[in-house]
């Protein structure tokens, strides 16, 4: 009888494992028909080591096309939140792939860290999240890495691509802090780490022509050469979408179809509900994806700026997309809300400031805390300079960048359309009003014939489980957004999984958003439980934190029944204080001690359990 015990370790599961997503099908094929040879010879031989090949098996020889790779194994691991991290990991192995060497591409969400002690070649892509943080689905890979159970790494090699913000204090922090720990733990590195902001097109594509370069075998055939980083930037990556099809680089114009504002009158904050339309586009999405809205900056911010400077509006100027007149590269092509270290550099040398030298000179807590106060128009009212040129004002300013909004809607239920809540960012700096450059952009599109450039952007890290699953969401504000979306596909598909809503918002007479939906999905069953919690209505403030304590046995029983919990909205504050509660819960109602109850709450993120989309 054969044995029931596996005959495999887990660290020969995760080597296989390893090796077969570096093997196309001809090298799969001849290598299942080596191991069967060995297998044939019984055990005797294989295990003595004795030398055995393809043709002693029974098998033909392999020819050298098919044989192993003589490379070592490489291992692309990313961590990412808006997607970025994973589409450069995707060019990477594209890159990787031409060169004849083949990679393995992982999520650190579903890596099983330990296996890190058996990479060979290791490129680590990663963002880095708000004030410092590695991307929330990646938390539990940056803990076992930084802990004391991480391994050796002897023998390993590795470079780091970091994706940032340089307006944050902590600029590029995640990745720095993989690379440094890489280091300590004896790996040798391929190639010094790359941080790039937020325009980070041209660095990575650097990056990974470098380290594709390094990693080439030396016998590689002379008419392979290395790619060339502008090659890598425009080479279509292996499971990326052709450049046809819409997408970040080629996004789609879409019709506005409705815009109103959901928040009623006398509230402190306007959210607008905002509907799009992707007829004719070909792009699809599911419920938990986001919407990638390509903006225009503020008429208003523009005319001030040329007002200031005493440009001409025409005055030719260089941009990526070629020469464009000042105004309209102003509007549509650079980002001239926020300033950058980029601006404080080229404006520092510009005006002469000792206040902004000092700045350059000084520590990175102190530039963000001047970016706060001061954006570009500022600059340029504190600092004026005299004479200055359309090429040297645009120098210093970075690429606009899209940004990124969960969609409120099913397709299931609105076909052709995504939707979107928005947050209209509105307040006062320097006794100027100034608004959000996305949310200010999509508040004016209320014309008949206005469009808006769009792309869609998976998040496979928030996403419904099977129909039967219970779900309990949590959301402040346009947090709420992707739980239209989960509630409009449950009750399109008819599901049968209990749902249970917490959400927050500041007063129930004018911020219940979408309360006549709320109420309807309750009446037909497909919401089980809402609990919505006001802040600014009672005596005393009171969030979805304090909700859920206050409904801690149900908590615990719903997660014991088998529950997913998401939790959607802000990461720095709101979803701290959640993580806090649940913690809480588990160890009043689960009578875990502290210590245990956070090791649930971890368990539960790798068992995509506890799921977060926070900003």
């Amino acid at each position: 009888m054969p044995s029931s015990v596996p005959v495999l370790t887990p660290e020969h599961l995760e080597h296989v494992d390893r090796l077969a997503g570096s093997l196309d099908r001809d090298q799969a094929i001849w290598l299942s028909g080596y191991f069967a040879g060995l297998a044939g010879q019984g055990a005797g031989g294989a295990a003595n080591g004795a030398a055995t090949n393809g043709a002693s098996a029974g098998l033909v020889e392999p020819s050298p096309a098919a044989a192993a790779p003589a490379t070592r194994l490489l291992t692309i691991l990313f961590g990412t939140d808006t997607g970025n991290s994973k589409e450069l990991a995707g060019e990477l192995r594209g890159a990787a792939k031409a060169q004849g060497i083949e990679a393995t591409v992982a999520d650190m969400a579903d890596y099983k860290p330990r296996a890190l002690k058996e990479e060979q070649d290791l490129l680590v892509v990663t963002s880095t999240h708000g004030e410092g943080d590695p991307p929330p689905n990646a938390l539990g890979f940056f803990e076992f890495l930084a802990g004391r159970k991480a391994p050796k790494l002897a023998g390993v090699r590795f470079s780091v691509l970091s994706l940032g913000d340089s307006t944050y204090e902590h600029y590029c922090s995640a990745g720095k802090q993989i690379d440094a720990r890489l280091e300590e733990l004896g790996a040798e590195r391929i190639a010094d780490r790359v941080d790039c902001d937020v325009d980070y097109e041209d660095d990575a594509a650097a990056w990974i022509a470098d380290v594709v370069a390094k990693l080439t075998p030396d016998e590689a055939p002379a008419t392979t050469g290395a790619p060339s980083a502008a090659a890598v930037g425009t080479a279509p990556a292996s499971g990326v979408a052709p450049a046809t099809a819409h997408s970040k680089k080629h996004p789609f114009a879409s019709a506005v179809l409705d815009n109103v504002v959901l928040t009623g009158r006398g509230s402190s904050k306007e959210t607008r509900h905002v509907e799009l339309s992707l007829e004719g586009s070909g792009l699809t999405y599911e419920p938990g994806d986001a919407l990638g809205v390509v903006p225009l900056n503020d008429p208003a911010l523009v005319d001030r700026l040329l007002e200031r400077t005493q440009l001409s509006p025409d005055a030719p100027v260089t941009t990526k997309q070629g020469e464009l007149p000042l105004r309209e590269a102003l509007t549509r092509t650079f980002e001239i809300t926020a300033a950058t270290p980029r601006f404080l550099d080229q404006w520092a040398e510009l005006s002469g400031a000792k206040e902004l030298q000092a700045l350059k000179a000084g520590d990175a807590k102190a530039r963000t805390a001047f970016f706060r106060e001061h954006h570009v128009l500022d600059f340029v009212d504190r600092f004026p300079v005299a004479g200055i040129e359309a090429e040297q004002l645009v120098k210093g300013l970075r690429p606009l960048q899209p940004r990124l909004y969960s969609i409120a809607s099913s397709l299931a239920a609105a076909p052709d359309e995504a939707h979107l809540t928005v947050s209209t960012v509105q307040y006062d700096l320097r006794d100027l009003g100034r608004t959000g450059v996305a949310s200010g952009h999509l508040a004016r599109l209320t014309g008949e014939d206005d469009t808006v450039p769009v792309y869609v952007q998976s998040n496979e890290h928030f996403r419904l489980p099977a129909d039967d699953v219970p779900i309990i969401m949590v959301g402040a504000g346009t947090g709420v957004a992707p739980y239209r979306a989960f509630l409009q596909e449950r009750e399109a598909r008819g599901a049968a999984g209990k749902s249970w809503l917490v959400f927050g918002e500041r007063n129930f007479r004018t911020d219940f958003l979408y309360q006549v939906e709320w109420q309807q999905l309750l009446k037909d069953g497909t919401l089980t439980k809402l609990d919505p919690v006001f802040s600014r209505d009672g005596a005393t403030k009171s969030y979805v934190q304090h909700r859920l304590r206050e409904k801690g046995a149900e908590v615990w029983a719903w997660l014991q029944d088998g529950a997913r919990i998401y939790v959607c909205g802000d990461a720095n504050a709101m979803a701290p204080d959640v993580h806090s509660a649940l913690a809480e819960i588990a160890v009043e109602h689960g009578g875990l001690d502290r210590e245990a109850a956070d090791a649930h709450l971890t368990e539960l993120q790798r068992d995509h359990r506890y799921l977060l989309d926070v900003y």
